[in-house]
C-alpha cells in the first residue's frame, strides 16, 4: 500500500497507520479492469478486487466501485451527488 501521507476517507484520525500486511492494494492500477472511485475522485479501483471486497453500490442502473470501505457510506448518504461527479 502507499506510504503517502495524503489524507483520504481511508485515513485514521491522529495520524495512525493501518498495517498493510495481508491486505490487497485496491488502489493498484493494472492494465485493464479499473474504475474511478466516485467519492475519492482520481483514485483508481481494481474492479475485481472491489467486487470481491463488496466495495460497490448500484444506483440508477449503474454500478459504482469504491477505493475503500469508507467511501460506501459516504456514497449512501448522497448517491446523486457522487453519481454526477463520476459522470
Amino acid at each position: 500500500m502507499s506510504d503517502s501521507p495524503a489524507a483520504s476517507c481511508c485515513s485514521i484520525d491522529g495520524g495512525s497507520r493501518v498495517s498493510a500486511e495481508g491486505r490487497r492494494d485496491l488502489l493498484a492500477t493494472p492494465a485493464d479492469g479499473t474504475a474511478e472511485c466516485p467519492v475519492m475522485v482520481g483514485s483508481p479501483v481494481v474492479i475485481a478486487d472491489a467486487e470481491a471486497a463488496g466495495l460497490f453500490r448500484d444506483h440508477d442502473g449503474t454500478r459504482y466501485y469504491f477505493c475503500c470501505a469508507g467511501c460506501g457510506p459516504a456514497f449512501d448518504a448522497d448517491p446523486a451527488k457522487y453519481a454526477v461527479a463520476a459522470a
